[in-house]
């Protein structure tokens, strides 16, 4: 039977798990207000303030052995959308509607993006040779987060103001519901802050039993980020199958590429600052295989997304590749 403190865990990871549903919950009504692609942007910086959150308390509970917890976590996080997401997503519509259409520019931007911020920030580091190893010494660092933070940014505004026609869907399948009231927004908007806030305290509490529990079971290192990412992208992940389900495949992608973008551009840009102000060793660089595995999804992702149609064929691909993945992180 559990002892007191077996119910306390249990308590507190329900308490996580339902703060990170309420927040992006609300996040939606938001999102549903200010429409789309803004909608899409409320959900992936709401995601990405969830995962940073547990990525620096986690970082902070752990000391020198989590210094690559940042980029498992990140990684982990792109190869769930990209592949377990977004492979889920074409699935399900290509067996329901048997084709499904979306705007190409704007799908092409996001991956074009994403693989240049991903190359930056998790391949490139292992070939600087003035910091051997899969590390930046503080200047190129800086000078990346930088740049990762400024590539957001273009596409954002890309997204939002200069083609904002390139992510609205293409046909009038894809209308949404009444929009919420003000009063109701404005109650989103703040339950959104405060369900943000719990997931913080609630991370803090759960650091050390998660990173206890996986080397108990003697799992690599690398699970605790898979983890975090597969807490942190289950709400998101349901929102965009919701999406491909009711053939609205344009904003389906656009939770689930702007997530990415959103996890890595922001992400990376933060840590490596709290890194820098603190003095921590930030590992970036990945291993042969999960560099193989990276560059396999941008490459599959940019072919498959890059035609304006989907089938099941694509969807099934993507999955293929996730399962690898999963199962060469808890076997490796």
């Amino acid at each position: 039977m559990l002892g007191w403190g077996g119910w306390y865990l249990l308590v507190v990871v329900a308490g996580l798990v339902a703060c990170v549903f309420a927040g992006v919950f609300h996040a939606e009504v938001v999102a549903c207000r200010v429409g789309e692609p803004f909608g899409t942007l409320v959900l992936a910086i709401a995601i990405t303030v969830i995962e940073v959150a547990l990525i620096v308390t986690l970082m902070r509970a752990g000391g020198p052995e989590s210094t690559a917890l940042a980029r498992d976590t990140v990684f982990a996080a792109v190869m769930i959308i990209l592949n377990g997401i977004v492979g889920v997503c074409l699935l399900v519509g290509g067996m329901r509607y048997r084709e499904q259409e979306f705007q190409l520019q704007g799908t092409s931007a996001a991956i074009t993006t994403l693989t240049a911020i991903a190359v930056l920030t998790m391949i490139l580091p292992n070939y600087t040779p003035t910091a051997p190893g899969p590390f930046y010494r503080p200047a190129p660092l800086a000078f990346v987060g930088v740049v990762t933070l400024l590539l957001y940014g273009v596409f954002v505004l890309v997204q939002t103001v200069r083609h904002r026609d390139y992510f609205l869907p293409a046909n009038a399948q894809e209308a949404h519901a009444a929009l919420p009231g003000n009063r109701t927004t404005a109650a989103s908007a703040v339950l959104m802050t405060v369900a943000l806030a719990a997931v913080v305290l609630c991370a803090k509490a759960l650091a050390p039993t998660v990173e206890a529990a996986v080397h108990a079971v003697g799992a690599p290192d690398a699970s605790v980020g898979v983890i975090i990412a597969l807490v942190v992208m289950m709400p998101e992940g349901f929102a965009a199958v919701r999406a491909a389900r009711a053939n609205r495949l344009q904003t389906s992608l656009n939770l689930a590429l702007g997530s990415a973008l959103a996890s890595i551009g922001l992400s990376i840009p933060t840590v490596a600052t709290l890194s820098l102000v603190y003095g921590w060793t930030l590992t970036l660089g990945l291993d042969p295989m999960a560099t193989a595995l990276l560059v396999l999804s941008l490459f599959i992702s940019a072919l498959s997304l890059g035609t304006g149609r989907t089938t099941v064929m694509q969807g099934a691909v993507h999955l293929v590749v996730f399962a690898v993945y999963l199962f060469t992180t808890i076997i490796p």
